[in-house]
């Protein structure tokens, strides 16, 4: 059911495009991630893009639920230039909460090991 819409999102990530993936969000949505922690959608999407010269995804798998929460998963290989032009790659499972009433993501879980990765992205942001 939510097919459409997170193909939407990995495609405007993988652009770049701030206020595409924000405008699937609800205003007051929550991305909570290994590396930016737990801020609202606005904030981390600002930081993201703000630490990222380019990125590319690769679909793997998506996992829905009808459930009373309304879950999806995305399955995704993800590469990430970050701001100093090292690239970064790894495998990740992007867990979404969707509104009830509309086809907008309310809440996002980031799952990722961040041992390989992290002490590149240090790097770039100092």
């Amino acid at each position: 059911m939510h097919t459409q819409l997170c193909k939407h999102y990995l495609a405007a990530l993988e652009a770049g495009k701030q206020e595409e993936v924000l405008a699937l969000f609800t205003r007051d949505a929550i991305v909570d991630s290994p590396l930016y922690g737990e801020v609202p959608a606005a904030q981390f999407y600002a930081d993201l893009f703000n630490d990222t010269r380019d990125s590319e995804t690769r679909l793997i798998n998506i996992f829905s639920t009808e459930t009373e929460q309304r879950s999806v998963a995305l399955q995704f290989a993800y590469t990430w230039t970050l701001g100093n032009g090292k690239r970064v790659e790894f495998e990740c499972v992007d867990v979404f909460d969707v509104a009830p009433r509309e086809e907008k993501f309310t809440r996002l879980k980031i799952l990722y090991d961040t041992a390989a990765i992290r002490p590149e992205f240090e790097r770039s942001r100092n």
